[in-house]
């Protein structure tokens, strides 16, 4: 286990009452908030402190889009899948995408350069498709200039 994220957990964990359940969204927050995401230890140990199961905290973690089970990327790619974006291929670009990093959404590449997610809107309904990296909004996205935007992330 990571020692550091062994150590955030616990001292986040110290902050919530041991058996009370009903805190555990708000440690999943908090914990995830630390180490920006949930590592099976985390919740290994989430699971000890409040005495419930390892997947019954899993199950309610995946009912949340925003908790997220993998190490960040060092570059975040958001694909909008809203309607607008949907309709101008928002989910041909999210196939190219794991194609070329061969993750799927919500995972990390393996050189830990990209993760990748699926988002209902960025609000940029005009320039659909879209597609967010870090916090720059690429618009009227091809296939053409989403490589070549990746291609400037190497």
């Amino acid at each position: 286990m990571d020692v550091k994220i062994a150590n955030t957990t616990q001292s986040t964990l110290n902050k919530f009452p041991q058996k009370d359940k009903s805190n555990l969204i708000q440690i999943l927050q908090a914990v995830q908030e630390k180490d920006d995401f949930l590592s099976p230890e985390a919740i290994g140990s989430i699971s000890k402190h409040l005495r419930v199961s390892r997947s019954y905290i899993f199950g309610v973690a995946t009912f949340y889009s925003q908790f997220k089970f993998n190490p960040p990327g060092r570059h975040s790619i958001r694909i909008c899948l809203g309607t607008a974006c949907h309709v101008q291929g928002g989910d041909f670009l999210l196939n190219v995408l794991t194609s070329e990093l061969d993750i799927t959404t919500g995972e990390t590449t393996e050189d830990g350069k990209f993760d990748l997610d699926r988002v209902a809107c960025l609000g940029c309904c005009a320039l659909a498709p879209v597609v967010k990296i870090d916090n720059t909004i690429h618009s009227r996205m091809s296939v053409v200039k989403l490589k070549e935007i990746l291609d400037g992330y190497e």
